[in-house]
This record gives structure tokens, sequence and C-alpha cells, in this order.
């Protein structure tokens, strides 16, 4: 008689080593897929996300007081009139330029002493109401050196604003209305969480949640502008501009 075939314990392995592998592979899928619960997305974060809007707009507002410097660019909208900013910052000062429908001028702030530096057009523009000839003259005069802005003058306090980190800021970081957190985005790749002022009729700035909790980017109420900030406590030189590149005007600008 011809004994039974009987399989080998080993030759079932594979069948159930099978089984198991796309068993596990099934069970891992599902829990991928949401049976294990959501993803924190705070993870990874500041943690800021996680606050309330009072307090993220708090924490934000300090960031921003305590950093060293600044880079602003973007538009704001004041009285009607648009001014394209990319201003750097800090306590003591600031530099770079403005612009408007009439031209652009650049700024230059050292402690107490404000320069103001602009083409010839500009000047000319500025000098429209007086005699041609007189006006052509002295813009050519000016054209492309820093003209020392008496402290006096009406200008100082109005130009000065641009170059002020802390006048600024106070400015531009006002929610207004009720404070509401938003979604959770991105600004130039860092992770965001939006905070918003009457949903966003107040304005909405986007919060940093990667690192120190600093303001990245604003659109202010009413459409009255957007802005990047950036660049926060990166240093840069501040300088007076050498005497060969600047005029003095003496106690007022010329017409403007």
């Amino acid at each position: 008689m011809v004994p039974p075939v009987t399989a080998h314990p080993l030759a079932r392995r594979p069948r159930f080593l099978l089984a198991g592998l796309l068993s596990a592979g099934l069970v891992a899928g599902l829990t991928a897929c949401g049976g294990g619960g959501e993803q924190d997305p705070d993870a990874g974060t500041n943690g800021v996300g996680k606050l309330s809007a009072k307090k993220i707009q708090s924490r934000t507002v300090k960031a921003a007081q305590a950093a060293d410097t600044v880079h602003v660019s973007g538009s704001v909208v004041v009285g009607g009139r648009t001014y394209r900013l990319d201003m750097r910052l800090k306590d003591d000062g600031g530099t770079g330029s403005v612009t408007t429908k009439d031209g652009t001028f650049q700024l230059l702030r050292v402690g107490e002493h404000l320069f103001l530096k602009a083409s010839a057009a500009f000047w000319t523009h500025s000098d429209e109401g007086k005699n041609a000839h007189e006006g052509g003259t002295a813009a050519e005069k000016l054209d492309g050196k820093y003209v020392k802005v008496p402290s006096g003058d009406p200008a100082y306090k109005q130009l000065s604003t641009f170059t002020d980190k802390e006048v600024l800021l106070d400015g531009l970081l006002t929610l207004h209305g009720t404070l509401a957190k938003g979604d959770r985005g991105a600004a130039d790749g860092v992770r965001t969480i939006e905070l918003s002022g009457d949903k966003g009729a107040g304005g909405t700035l986007d919060v940093s949640l990667e690192g120190t909790a600093y303001p990245l980017r604003l659109e202010r109420a009413g459409g009255a502008g957007s802005l990047k900030l950036t660049e926060w406590g990166k240093g840069f030189e501040l300088r007076e501009p050498d005497d060969a590149d600047t005029v003095d005007y003496g106690q007022a600008l010329p017409a403007s």
C-alpha cells in the first residue's frame, strides 16, 4: 500500500506568511487612512497655533517689539495715496525706498539725522510751483544727493515715520474688531496661522508657526495695503552718507 502523501509543515508556511503580511499591510493601510486618528496639525511647530487669538496676537506683538531688525516691503494706502515700501528698520534708524505716483525716493535715518535722496525729476515735480528755470536748477543740484531733512521741517515727522521701527509696526500690526484664529497656511515656505479682525474686514495677519512667532504677512483693514515682514533679527549697517554726497538745505526743504 502506498502511504498517503503528507504535506511537510514548512510547505504550508509561505501561504500563512503571505496571509499574515497582507493582513498586517491592510491594517496599517486602514490606520494610515484615518483609523488611528488625525495627525496633530501643531506637531513640530512652536505651539502658537494652540493658543487663543488674543494670546497669539500678544505673543507676535512682543516678538516684533523684541526683534532688533525687520525688512518691511509692500504697499500702504494712506489718505487715498499709495506708498510702496521697501525698508530695513532697526531701533536707531532705517534705510530703503518709498515709491509714490510722483516717483521713488530713498530714505536714510541714523539716530535723529534724516536724509532723503531722489532724482532731479522728483525734485522738479516737487518744485513745480516755482519758476521753471529756478526749479530746474535746484533740482539738478539735488539730483542723486542725500538731502538732510531739517528736524523742524513739517516733512521730517512724516518721512521719519517710514524709518521708525516702533512707530511703523505699532500702526501696521493693529487688527481692528473682534479677533479670530483662522486657517493654517504658509508664507514663503514657513508654516503660519492666520489672525483676523472682524472676519478679515479689520485686517489679517499671518503668524509664523516655526521658531519665533513673528508676523510674516499683513493684509491691512479696508484694502489699505499688503505687506511682507521678513529678515527678523538680521543685522545690517547704518551710517550717515559722506559729506561729498550730502546737501544741507538749511531750515527747510524745497517746496513739496
